[in-house]
């Protein structure tokens, strides 16, 4: 490590931890001489750095403020990068900021991705989001969700009824152009960067399992977030802001696309906060399951999505939609 930092030229500097996320990454804020830079340090059995170089590099590209890569070596895992600074849209929402103001600048910095993403370039380097891919994500639902809220491992034939209705709904989400998908597009990674104009004071953080998807699945991220409340009123704004600046976009497609990719999402993230409570011992996301379910029951309701309505109701009927009560089998 102090290797590293020496070659990039910050030997000697002071390291202090910074917040973890729910990945194998580590991250330390890097002091030196009234200089600040963000190490981080991810596993290389874990995880593999270079997607975030190449999507950092493709994002400061188009304009939009992605972490500049200041040092580098990705075979040990390691990264030296900008520090876009501590005003998370989280942080700044917690202090009473206003809603309106933040999520603006969070669409109009999807608008400017998504009218400057050159799909067909980054096709040679960037995985695309493919139905299979989809489906596998959501039956996280049905291996760790469903079986932590019974008490016993799901059936095969319920899981594969499933899958079913997911790969019968995933084609019916495609109706909106493809563009770069971060994936992870919420609040607590976009940072406020003081200094910069227009979208560029939307700092981007956390994108490195980017994909080529449709338009709709980071916005729908955004306004329904499983870690934050979003107003309705706020989102319906926010939504007509986005579409007005997308004219070409027709807006039923992206409602049903949204609807669709919302509700994949929102079993994903069940199954997921499950996984990491009973896999990884990481129990402090599993408060946030009731929004989940109100998010889901709120999809579903789309006319598109009657099959996986009608599933939920038998399988995940109102007394099993809880915070699972303790990890399978103890």
């Amino acid at each position: 490590m102090e290797e590293f930092l020496y070659a990039a030229g910050w030997a000697g500097a002071k390291r202090v931890d910074l917040a973890q996320d729910a990945s194998f990454r580590r991250y330390e804020r890097i002091l030196l001489g009234g200089k600040s830079a963000v190490l981080m340090d991810a596993p290389p059995d874990k995880e593999d750095v270079t997607p975030f170089l190449r999507i950092a590099r493709a994002l400061s590209e188009m304009g939009l403020s992605a972490p500049r890569i200041i040092g580098e070596d990705a075979a040990k895992g390691l990264l030296l990068l900008e520090d876009l600074g501590d005003e998370t849209f989280t942080r700044l929402l917690d202090g009473g900021a206003p809603p309106m103001e933040l999520y603006s600048l969070a669409a109009d910095a999807l608008v400017a991705l998504h009218s400057k993403a050159d799909v067909k370039n980054l096709g040679n380097s960037v995985p695309l989001y493919e139905d299979p891919l989809f489906v596998k994500e959501a039956l996280l639902l049905t291996e760790w969700y469903l079986p932590a809220v019974t008490g016993s491992p799901t059936d095969r034939e319920i899981s594969h009824g499933y899958q079913k209705i997911w790969e019968d709904l995933l084609p019916k989400a495609r109706g909106v152009p493809n563009t770069l998908v971060l994936r992870d597009y919420h609040v607590d990674n976009l940072v406020r960067i003081a200094g910069r104009s227009g979208v560029g004071a939307c700092g981007l953080l956390d994108f490195q399992d980017a994909v080529l998807g449709p338009l709709s699945y980071d916005f729908i991220s955004l306004v329904e977030d499983a870690r934050r409340d979003v107003a309705a009123t706020l989102a319906a704004d926010i939504r007509k802001r986005y579409l007005n600046a997308n004219p070409a976009i027709d807006p039923e497609a992206f409602d049903r696309s949204c609807a669709i990719l919302g509700a994949q999402r929102h079993c994903k993230v069940l199954g997921i906060f499950t996984r990491l409570r009973d896999r990884d011992g990481k129990d402090r996301y599993l408060h946030h399951v009731p929004r989940l379910w109100r998010l889901l029951e709120r999809s579903v309701e789309h006319p598109a999505l009657e099959s996986l309505k009608d599933w939920l109701e038998e399988y995940l009927p109102l007394d099993l939609r809880i915070v699972p009560p303790g990890r399978l089998g103890l």
